[in-house]
Order: C-alpha cells, then sequence, then structure tokens
C-alpha cells in the first residue's frame, strides 16, 4: 500500500497519530486557565499537540474573547457576532500575566480571534497584553499570532509599537485556494501585513505559516515562498491540514514526512532564517526555538 495513503487501525496516518499525554497535568492547566478566565486557541482549535503541550504547561492563549467574525472553512472556533467588549481587554491581559508568571514560561504566544467588528481589528488588545507582559516578566519573549486587521496598518504598527520579539501572520494556504479556504481574506493582503510589521521594526522576527493538504500545488507553494521572503519573512512552517469536524474541509491529501522534510529544504534555500515543517507541526508549535537563532 502506498505510504501516502497508508492507515494505522484509526482515520489518520500512522505518522499523525499521538500518544495521549498526562491527563491529570491537562486536567490542571485547564482549571488555571479558567480560573484565569483565559481562552487558548489550543482547545478552540482542536490541535492535535494539545496533551503534549499542557502536559509541559504550555499554551497559546488566545485574545478578544472566544467569538470570530470570520468564517475560516479550516477553523473551528466559533464564529457569530463577539460578545466580548473592549473595556475588558485590560482584564484579559492581566490574566495572561498571571498566567505566564504562574507556568513560569520563557517564551508566550498571544494569539486572537478576529474581531472585524471592531474599528482597529482588536489591536488595542494586543498592545496591552504586549506591554503588561514586557512591563511586568521582562525577560519572557513574546510572540504574538495576529489576523489581517482587515488591511488596518496602523493596526499593525500598533502591535509593533508594543515590543513583541515576533510578529506571526499566517497566509495559511496558498493564493488559488482562498477563497475556498480563507473567504473574507486576501493572500495579498496579508503579505502586505507582514511586510508592514518588518517595516515598522526591522529587528522583530516575522513568522509566517501554511497548511497542507489542501490541493495546493508544489508550484504554488514555492512561489508562496518566494512571495514570503520578497515581503521579509524571516521563518516559516508548514503542517498537515487535519479536518477538525464534518462540517470543515475534508482533507484532499495527506503528505508523507519525507515531503515535508522537501518542503523544509526548499524553505531553507529560499532563505528563511528559521523553517519548522513536518505533519504535526504548528505555526506555534515549540515556538521558543525561534528565538535561539
Amino acid at each position: 500500500m502506498d505510504a501516502q495513503t497508508r492507515l494505522s487501525s484509526g482515520r489518520l496516518p500512522v505518522w499523525l497519530q499521538r500518544p495521549p499525554g498526562s491527563s491529570s497535568a491537562s486536567r490542571e492547566m485547564k482549571v488555571m486557565l479558567r480560573d484565569s478566565g483565559l481562552n487558548t486557541v489550543c482547545e478552540e482549535a482542536r490541535c492535535p499537540n494539545i496533551a503534549e503541550c499542557f502536559g509541559r504547561g504550555t499554551a497559546t492563549f488566545m485574545i478578544l474573547g472566544d467569538v470570530c467574525t470570520r468564517g475560516c472553512r479550516f477553523c473551528s472556533v466559533i464564529t457569530g457576532k463577539p460578545h466580548f467588549s473592549p473595556d475588558k481587554f485590560a482584564d484579559e491581559a492581566e490574566g495572561v500575566v498571571k498566567a505566564t508568571r504562574k507556568l513560569g514560561l520563557r517564551h508566550v504566544v498571544v494569539t486572537s480571534v478576529a474581531r472585524d467588528d471592531l474599528e482597529d481589528g482588536g489591536a488595542e488588545g494586543f498592545y496591552l497584553t504586549i506591554t503588561r507582559l514586557r512591563e511586568e516578566l521582562p525577560a519572557v519573549k513574546v510572540e504574538v499570532l495576529v489576523p489581517d486587521f482587515q488591511g488596518n496598518m496602523r493596526s499593525v504598527e500598533r502591535v509593533i509599537e508594543a515590543g513583541p520579539h515576533v510578529f506571526n501572520h499566517n497566509l495559511e494556504t496558498v493564493p488559488r485556494l482562498y477563497r475556498r479556504v480563507r473567504p473574507g481574506a486576501s493572500y495579498r493582503r496579508s503579505l502586505e501585513v507582514l511586510a508592514a510589521a518588518k517595516k515598522a521594526s526591522p529587528g522583530v522576527i516575522t513568522k509566517t505559516g501554511v497548511m497542507l493538504g489542501l490541493g495546493e500545488e508544489i508550484a504554488e507553494l514555492k512561489e508562496l515562498l518566494q512571495d514570503a521572503r520578497k515581503a521579509c519573512v524571516d521563518s516559516f512552517t508548514a503542517g498537515q491540514y487535519m479536518q477538525p469536524t464534518r462540517n470543515h474541509l475534508p482533507v484532499e491529501r495527506y503528505l508523507t514526512p519525507s515531503e515535508f522534510l522537501s518542503i523544509s529544504n526548499m524553505a531553507t534555500a529560499e532563505g528563511f532564517r528559521f523553517v519548522a515543517s513536518s505533519p504535526l507541526v504548528r505555526s506555534s508549535y515549540n515556538a521558543e526555538e525561534l528565538v535561539n537563532l
């Protein structure tokens, strides 16, 4: 049987099977997050690495509430009308600081839902969270994974003003698939967000990532890599798309580990400073390795 379609006893290829993590450690992590009033993209997006990460006390904090104004067909975060108001952003920032201190994190990743209902797209929430982390925990490295802010470059600048060490915005897929995968988003706009962040702060590490297995062609991926480098992106991640529910886009193909290695080599050849490409890679997985450049 071809390795590309070879399955274990489950529905996923053998290389996508994960051993169960510590249930007690995961439970403790979830209790701490709820006590702090925080959400994580790990839970909301049904990340396959959640047991491992929660088991070792790491998480990607999701701010601006837990309801997204977008309807991306790959994402399991709730879509609808947000009820989390901007006057709560400061309290949410304090919750991130509290959790970061309690977990003893050296590198914290902060992402968010899309907030197209707000004029600044929620940039102020990022500013407050980064600022409080830098003030209270100056030794901690701060990485943000931001939405596109509907192309509002002042919002990008506002996030940069707070001083994140890493600025991440994912391209997610090749431009041909945007209408099907990312309705409401724009490939060119996402590239402009990444370029604007680097222009605003040449010293910040810029980062982007993609999901593979949605029907992209290798030539399209190579063009995406070249476009990202033209936008001065420093870091690139690639992982296998995994359908979170039956209501989401189906997987077109499971790439093999050897294919991911080839993509890693291709990205390195394009000049990225840091590349992570393997089936279970996610944009925030082992993110702390990046700051050791």
